[in-house]
């Protein structure tokens, strides 16, 4: 499964609640959740500890917007809109987390 991810953790709880309830699968961060990729942030511990668990990708044409494309937490993958558009479409489901 593909969880889809666009608030800011700061905002919402979405990656957290993914994070500690989810079996498995990918993340990816857009829009405004982006920002828990970065590092530093109040959620790259529990991010980290699942990356066992979860593959995380992150769009960067999001983080270069927002000013963070030179911070993002190891181990998290960057992709472009095409690879956006690969993981929706390699992913048998998706989750919009709001």
């Amino acid at each position: 499964m593909l969880h889809i991810i666009n608030k800011s953790p700061l905002d919402r709880n979405s990656l957290e609640t993914v994070l500690t309830t989810a079996t498995g699968g990918s993340i990816l961060l857009i829009e405004d959740g982006v920002y828990g990729a970065t590092k530093g942030n109040a959620c790259e511990g529990k991010l980290k500890a699942a990356m066992g668990k979860f593959k995380v990708y992150a769009l960067q044409g999001d983080l270069e917007a927002r000013g963070f494309a030179d911070r993002v937490t190891d181990g998290v993958t960057t992709v472009d809109y095409a690879g956006f558009v690969d993981l929706v479409a390699d992913s048998k489901t998706n989750q919009s987390w709001l």
